[in-house]
């Protein structure tokens, strides 16, 4: 047998050990359990966008409706951008669990503005204006967020595993959007329709708003990034500036990569389901339980296209999310038929296809920043991306179907998949390199 050795105490008083940095493990749960609660309040809106539509503008038809109500879903998109860039700075500046909270605390009250606003029947056109500003909150925690979880969690990965990290990015987005789903499901379980339209659909909204107090109170204790600390010296006053001004190229990459995969997560994660009720007479809770089934097989997939991406680069998981959906998108909606099964078969195949993307795109766009600029860096341009081609997607497939010309809207996501390809080709890959050393 080899000798053994005992390595003495750490004396924590000597210079060299005191400045030796502590565990930071802490934090990926803690902003896991964050970025859940953030996602679960921002899919509310969707998962109960039928009910919430005749609350706030109850003299249009139950179509109109919808329509107005995603509109107002399309809103709060707009307000990424603002929300991306504000906090993106703010994270740069002040430390990225400082954005987290920040970012958590406007999603929650967001939510309890629209647990607690009355009917239009009750307040006239005050009811729609609050819900219009409850989102546009939401809009600007949901950019912010985004940002400073991505940046926070790739800032404090060991090398070599930033994409396993990272797939704990969009495992938390989607046990969000499946509590938001389940809840959903147990709601319409429970409730009488009169209960569910007066009051039922208010409750999600309401315990988004308490979980998410509990959230901001977890974040208040995480670690900061040892990356973001050892930066200190080369922090900028403006550093949304300094990035248009010294890093143009790598702000164009980013909207090239976020092009189609916005459009594929909202189209066939988030909305497909609605899609599916509203076009193809799936039944409502057997959409929803077709949609937890395929959201849990991604959730399970996830860290394994996350390893994927460490060991075989980002670049050709990034190739095969684009190629794929630019080819099969058409393919996709083709399938989804009149029952649950399509529904979950079609939503499986997406999401499995999307995973590759969505663990190795984060990673990918932050290795491409500086330490001083990474939040900033991916927030304005990934926010208004998300913002004008994933947040108008549900009300582009929506008005489509209504003038039935619903068979051109799959043939627009492999379009913006194609625009995301040839960003992934002219790629180089980043998967190797030091974030301390960008």
């Amino acid at each position: 047998m080899y000798p053994t050795h005992t390595l003495p105490a750490a004396d924590e008083s000597h210079p060299e050990t005191a400045r030796r940095p502590r565990p930071r493990r802490s934090g990926v749960p803690i902003a896991s359990i964050g970025n859940a609660l953030e996602w679960y309040d921002w899919n509310a809106y969707v998962a109960f966008a039928v009910l919430i539509g005749p609350t706030f503008f109850p003299h249009a038809s139950p179509g109109a409706a919808l329509l107005d109500t995603l509109a107002v879903f399309a809103v709060g998109f707009l307000f990424r951008p603002l929300g991306a860039a504000l906090i993106g700075a703010f994270s740069d500046r002040h430390g990225r669990r400082a954005a987290l909270t920040l970012s958590v605390l406007l999603m929650s009250g967001g939510s309890l503005l629209v647990a607690v606003t009355p009917s239009y029947q009750r307040i006239g056109l005050a009811a729609p204006l609050l819900l219009v500003l409850a989102r546009a909150v939401q809009g600007m925690s949901s950019g912010g967020e985004v940002t400073a979880m991505s940046t926070y969690i790739n800032e404090i990965a060991p090398a070599g595993r930033r994409g396993l990290w990272s797939s704990a990015i969009y495992v938390s987005t989607t046990l969000g959007t499946l509590a938001s789903t389940l809840l959903a499901v147990a709601l319409r379980d429970t409730l009488t329709p009169t209960q569910l339209h007066d009051w039922g659909w208010r409750l999600p909204f309401a315990l988004g708003a308490l979980f998410g107090l509990y959230a901001w109170y977890l974040r208040r204790r995480a670690d900061e990034s040892a990356l973001f600390e050892a930066a200190a010296p080369e922090r900028v006053r403006h550093p949304a500036l300094e990035v248009l001004r010294r890093h143009p190229a790598a702000t164009f990459r980013v909207v090239g990569f976020t092009v189609g995969t916005t459009a594929v997560y909202y189209t066939f994660a988030a909305y497909l389901p609605v899609y599916a009720q509203q076009t193809q007479h799936v039944p409502a809770r057997s959409a929803l339980w077709a949609a937890v089934l395929a959201q849990v097989l991604f959730v399970l997939a996830m860290p394994l296209f996350g390893m994927l991406s460490d060991r075989y680069g980002r670049r050709p998981l990034l190739l095969v999310f684009g190629a794929g959906f630019t080819v099969l998108s058409p393919a996709l909606f083709a399938l989804l038929g009149h029952s649950a099964l399509s529904l979950f078969a079609v939503m499986s195949v997406a999401l499995l296809l999307f995973g590759c993307c969505a663990a190795a795109a984060p990673s990918a766009m932050l290795e491409m920043f500086p330490t001083a600029v990474r939040s900033s860096g991916i927030g304005l341009s990934y926010s208004l991306t998300v913002a004008l081609f994933g947040g108008t997607a549900p009300y582009l497939i929506t008005y489509l179907s209504a003038r039935g010309l619903a068979r051109w809207f799959p043939w627009y996501v492999s379009l913006l998949a194609l625009v995301s390809t040839v960003a992934f080709v002219r790629y180089r890959e980043t998967a190797d390199v030091d974030l301390a050393a960008v």
